[in-house]
């Protein structure tokens, strides 16, 4: 049950161990094992934070070991999902440790808390662990210096890590790392406060392009994914579930499905009780000891559901009613100035509406996991964002302690932030605490898109006083969404500092709002989270305004952006910068904290910045839209990082839309894997275009309309931007987010190059729903 996933491409190791066996199996006498306390940002333990501020609320260590024979062993404790990030975080502790990429061994770890934070989605793994996985490394050098010089009986100072040996310089002697590992783990731990860094001159892997330690055996197909798992003696599930959420069995024929060969039974999983979170929908399962019977079987069940309160929601009508409550007044998250008072004057004015609505995850690879329950404790192996949501979620559905339910992670095959949320991981340990054996549940094309945990629909309203020159004086935004997470609750979605309250132009009268608005579907981030819908907003209603200045845009937008400056935004009854719900300097998906604002302030400077870069980058200055042929821009700043987008469309007669290039420039602070960095801007840009032009999912009587790709497209090869073209800005600031920030920009550029070339104005997405 715990094979090696093994690859060759500069010889590293992927493992995965069991939670006790960990430090026993794959460190050996006389290793030297160091444990590196992680710090994430985020709220501190009350009672901890009383004795030190460095005392997270929970205690969890990312280890580093060194055995005898040279072998560095490091732990990923965040999922891999096409991203690198399992080679990423790696490369920083081997960077600070000075060791040979060759000899590294990378361990997957397990759920379990004692790694920190290992819910992979936000853009937050290198942000949150680069320097905890830097201090391991500076560590685990110095105690290999210090063990050098003691053996040699000279002073520590002479000594330094080259390349997996210790040297000393006056007499050039050298010592391996395995050879010093057993001396090393007898020396004292350096303070934190007394670890050196290793000069940026000096990196051999950090900024550089390490090849990713599973693309030979993804290449191959010798890696696991979620799909690939499987456990000694499992039968295969496939579930019946309400066609409206909150939908209750009456009972249920399933005398047909029985018949069907292979089938073995059928199994009850109670429905949900709020709040529900993560928790299964409920629903008839079909047991099958393969998955094609299991799946055929299903559709001879002959299920009757009391479809419950939602079985009226219509999207349509959802849509009119957000539209409305957005042209009221809502719950301020941002005020400067007076904009009442400025409205009054009675000087030219402008205002639009915006709408986006629900979208589907679509990963490729749907939701699947095996679990097996007994004797009180759970297995699991989850293609999973959050082994730890793994643990509560599965430990609350079958009645067990978190500890005792063990995740192991494979890979993932696109997440997208839908697999953060382990429903289907439940499903599965319920259906075994009920058989008695290991059961794999596989959700269908299907079952994903019709029972995601769909992105929320946004309605927006946005008014702007413009003076003599056109520029805006005062600011009125109004944004209604449905909160994270929730169902048939009526309060604000909370998520204003994501692109919506957080606007860096330099206008002196500003009022932001969130107005409330029900949940009739399950509510979950989607990459980028709230910065999709205000992102289209904010910057198609900027590209209005420059459009009735008749003035250039990047020309307009560096004007109103304003004097280089860090901008404080404050709401009412709250503090400065990076006040309001989840931060003003830019909480990520999920239940972030906000990141401070001392590391990450809103710099303007740097948002001036990429949007020249990109200018130029682009040719922008010698564009000339027209005829069906246009250019659009759009700068934005989530996840902590700055990205400035241009993209080229053409709209022929039968409005259809081609996308010759797109041009992308990132601030993303320091950059530690560039190659997958760029690939991440490369991804967002597809994501992005197939979002803006067919996203979309639609309710009629409370039942999802989207069933496959066929009603629910994602970009294919004619719709994905032919050229992608992406430069990254280095700059010394902290790491930020590089997985999601690419998105926002991406539809109010699409939207503004339509309107260059066509002069009709996108106000609702999707776009071609609206061209054809």
């Amino acid at each position: 049950m715990n094979p090696e996933i093994l690859n060759n491409s500069l010889n590293p190791t992927i493992r995965v161990e069991s939670r006790r066996g960990f430090l026993g199996k794959i460190f050996s006498a006389g290793a030297l094992v160091l444990g590196a306390q992680v710090i994430p940002i985020g709220k501190l333990d009350a009672a901890a934070a009383a004795d030190t501020v460095d005392q997270a609320a929970w205690h969890p260590s990312v280890y580093l070991g060194l055995e005898p024979d040279g072998t560095v062993i490091i732990v990923a404790h965040r999922s891999e999902m096409g991203t690198g990030i399992r080679t990423a975080l790696p490369m920083v502790a081997a960077e600070e440790m000075d060791a040979d990429w060759k000899k590294v061994k990378i361990q997957q770890a397990i759920g379990d808390k004692k790694y920190g934070d290992q819910n992979t989605d936000g853009s937050n793994s290198i942000r949150s662990f680069y320097t905890p996985l830097r201090e391991a490394g500076a560590t685990a050098r110095m105690m290999l210096e210090s063990a050098a010089a003691s053996k040699w009986g000279v002073p520590v100072a002479e000594c330094h890590a080259k390349m997996h040996e210790v040297v000393h310089e006056p007499s050039n002697r050298k010592i391996s790392f395995g050879d010093l590992a057993t001396l090393a783990a007898q020396q004292p731990v350096p303070k934190k406060e007394d670890l050196k860094f290793k000069p940026v001159a000096e990196y051999r892997y950090i900024g550089k392009n390490v090849p990713i330690t599973d693309l030979d055996d993804i290449v191959a197909g010798h890696t696991t994914y979620g799909m690939d798992a499987k456990m000694p003696g499992m039968v295969y599930a496939s579930i019946e579930r309400s066609p409206v959420i909150g939908g209750t069995l009456k009972s249920c024929d399933d005398s047909e499905a029985k018949k069907v060969a292979g089938v073995i039974q059928t199994a009850i999983i109670p429905p949900f009780k709020g709040p529900y979170m993560f928790q299964p929908l409920g629903g008839v399962a079909v047991i099958a000891n393969n998955t094609w019977a299991a799946v055929q079987g299903r559709k001879k069940l002959k299920p009757e559901w009391d479809l419950g309160v939602n079985a009226t929601y219509s999207s349509a009508e959802y849509k009119k009613t957000l539209q409305e409550t957005a042209k009221k007044p809502g719950t301020p998250d941002r005020v400067a100035g007076n904009v009442d008072a400025e409205f009054a004057k009675g000087g030219k004015t402008h205002e639009a509406e915006y709408w986006v609505p629900h979208l589907a995850h679509a990963e490729m690879e749907p939701p699947s996991a095996v679990a097996e329950y007994k004797d009180g404790k759970v297995v699991t192996w989850a293609a999973t964002q959050n082994p730890q949501a793994v643990q509560t979620t599965v430990a609350a559905a079958v009645g067990c302690k978190p500890e005792d339910v063990t995740c192991y992670v494979t890979l993932l095959g696109g997440g997208f932030g839908r697999k953060s949320k382990p429903d289907y991981v439940a499903e599965a340990a319920l259906l075994s605490k009920q058989l008695g054996k290991p059961v794999k549940v596989a959700w269908s094309r299907e079952d994903d898109l019709q029972f995601d945990y769909f992105h929320f629909p946004a309605a927006m309203y946005l008014k702007a006083a413009l003076d003599e020159k056109g520029r805006p004086t005062a600011w009125l935004g109004r944004s209604v969404y449905p909160a994270m997470l929730s169902l048939n609750q009526m309060r604000p979605g909370g998520l204003a500092s994501m692109g919506w309250n957080d606007v860096q132009f330099d206008i002196p009268n500003i009022r932001i709002e969130t107005g409330p608005a029900e949940a009739h579907v399950r509510i979950g981030w989607l990459r980028s989270v709230a910065n999709i819908p205000h992102a289209f907003g904010v910057h198609s209603f900027v590209d209005e305004l420059a459009a009735l200045a008749n003035r250039d845009r990047v020309d307009y937008l560096l004007e109103i952006l304003g004097p280089d400056r860090i901008v404080e935004v404050t709401a009412p009854g709250r503090g400065g910068a990076g006040a309001g719900r989840g931060g003003a300097a830019g909480a990520a998906g999920g239940a972030r904290a906000p990141a401070r604002p001392n590391l990450y302030p809103i710099d303007t400077a740097r948002t001036r910045r990429v949007l020249q870069a990109v200018a130029d980058q682009s040719g922008w200055a010698k564009r000339k839209s027209g005829n069906g042929h246009g250019w659009g821009i759009a700068v934005h700043r989530s996840f902590l990082s700055y990205i400035a987008t241009v993209v080229e469309v053409e709209v022929d007669s039968k409005g259809n839309i081609r996308i010759p290039r797109v041009d992308m420039v990132a601030d993303a602070g320091l950059i530690v894997h560039p190659d997958r960095v760029k690939a991440q801007f490369e991804g967002a840009a597809v994501f992005g275009t197939g979002l803006t032009l067919s996203g979309e999912i639609t309710a009629d009587s409370g039942r999802i309309v989207q069933t496959n790709f066929d009603r629910y497209p994602v970009s294919r090869i004619d719709d994905a931007p032919i050229e992608t073209h992406v430069s990254i800005i280095g700059t010394d600031n902290p790491p930020a987010g590089v997985g999601e920030p690419g998105v926002p920009p991406i539809a109010p550029a699409i939207c503004n190059a339509i309107f260059a070339a066509t002069g009709k104005r996108i106000r609702e997405l999707p776009i071609k729903k609206q061209l054809a």
